[in-house]
Parts: structure tokens; sequence; C-alpha cells
């Protein structure tokens, strides 16, 4: 039996990939909400942890749990995130700190303290087709994402292969996390005035990628076969418009600035 942890596990990709590995594998499930608490725990080889990427007390005290009822970590897989939008113009550098915390620093941390239980296995980031950096508006989400990605990559190569990086690059998907992203961006999209008729569109885009983004099980098969595959891929792009931006990020950024401002005037005007 394979032992797994897995943050943000209580919605979206994290609790998709729960129920799956939970049926062969012991999981920790991380969760923010104390809501989840008693459901987690009556899943059949679940073990709940409490985590808030905010707080890092909590990311001590999750790793420290971890290590005490296990010695070994086949697979962390690192779900929890959130999304920042707003024009880089006028946001407030505090949202952007926070950002980072919870999409970069958190996670980097939390792995950290939970390597020595981890030598031989395997780490699998969610990150994001916004690791290409090409959306205006959510600068702050996608440079969180390519960080990680770098970050991590680093720890892997320092490591020399005592543990296996794998970044799972997304195209839109439908979890709540979208439905989330606009009540965490209110006050950009109902107070910038500058930018109304874009943060206008940005929620109305996010509302349709909830309903009409690639199902969840698409970003499941990817990291299963990611987890069980005996030499795995570094990166694993998932969708035909990640694949999209992944092709765009390789053309030279004046092209690249160009064809998207383009692309914005068509939209915003």
């Amino acid at each position: 039996m394979k032992t797994y942890v897995i943050t943000g596990a209580t919605s979206g990709i994290g609790r998709a990939l729960l129920e799956e590995f939970s049926k062969d594998g012991k999981v920790f499930a991380g969760y923010r909400n104390y809501k989840y608490e008693q459901e987690l725990s009556a899943m059949k080889n679940v073990i709940p942890f409490f985590i808030d990427m905010e707080k890092p007390y909590t990311i001590t005290g999750a790793a420290e749990f971890i290590t005490a009822n296990t010695n070994k970590i086949d697979t962390l897989i690192n779900a929890a995130g959130c999304v920042a939008a707003g024009p880089v113009e006028n946001m407030q550098i505090s949202k952007i700190r926070r950002q980072f915390e919870v999409n970069t620093f958190a996670q980097l941390e939390f792995t950290q303290k939970l390597l020595k239980v981890l030598t031989g296995g395997r780490i699998i980031n969610i990150s994001s087709m916004a690791s290409f950096g090409v959306f205006p508006f959510v600068a702050p989400y996608c440079a969180s994402k390519r960080a990680m990605d770098i970050l991590f990559n680093s720890l892997e190569m320092e490591m020399q292969g005592r543990v296996k990086v794998i970044s799972i690059k997304p195209g839109v998907i439908a979890t709540p996390l979208w439905g989330k992203s606009i009540e965490l961006n209110k006050d950009s999209i109902e107070f910038d005035n500058a930018y109304r008729r874009e943060m206008e569109l940005l929620a109305d885009n996010a509302r349709r990628n909830g309903k009409e983004g690639l199902p969840v099980s698409k970003v499941v098969k990817v990291i299963k076969l990611a987890d069980l595959a005996e030499m795995p891929k570094s990166s694993y792009t998932v969708g035909k418009d990640a694949m999209m931006a992944q092709l765009l990020s390789k053309l030279p950024q004046d092209l690249i600035n160009n064809f998207i401002k383009y692309g914005m005037k068509k939209k915003f005007g």
C-alpha cells in the first residue's frame, strides 16, 4: 500500500485525487476548513490533517503530524492554491504577497519539512498553463505558478535524484476554484473603475470556465500515469488550451506581447 500526502484535498482536483488514491493507498488529506474533518475521517484509508497555507505554524504542525505517523511517503501532491486577479497597475502589494505565500512559499516550506520521509519518492505539483505566463489580469497567479515550477525543478536537480519532481500544467478545468476566485477578487471586480469592463468580463469568463472546462477526471488520469510511470516526465500539459499556451510561450516576447495586446483590443475595446 502506497502512502500519499495531498493538500487541498476537500475540493476540485485535490478531492478527486483523494478519492482515487484512497482506493488502494493510504492518504494523508489536507483540509483548511474544519467542517471537512469528520467527513474525511470517515473515509477508508484516509487520515485528515489541518493545514492553512497562509499560516506557517499550521504547516509545521501538519508536517510534524505526518512524520509522526509514517516513516515513508511515496508521493506528495501539492494541490492547494488560490487565484489573485486584477490589474497590476493598482493591485495591492499585500494581495500579491498572499498569492505567492499560498501558491509558492507555503508549498515549498511544507515540502522541505517532509523531505526526510520523501527520499526516493515523488513530488507532484498542480501547476497551471498560467505558468507559461501569457495571461493579463491574473499576473500574480501566473508568476506564482512559474516561481513554484522553477524552485521545485531546482530542488530536484540539487538533490540529484533523491526525489522526483513532476509539474502538472492543466488548462481550464471545471472546478470550484473559479467560483472561489470571483469571491476572493470582489474588490477588483466591483470597485476598480479604471478597469471595470475588463474585470466584469474576467468574472464572466471565470463563471463559464467553472461549468465548461475540462472534467477533473482528465487531470486525475494524467497524474495517475505520472505516479505509476517508471520514468515520468518532469512536466505534463493537460488540455488543448494549455498546449497552445505552451507553444505560444516559445515565441519571442515582443511577438507574444503584440499578440496578446491585439486580442485584448478585440475583446475589451
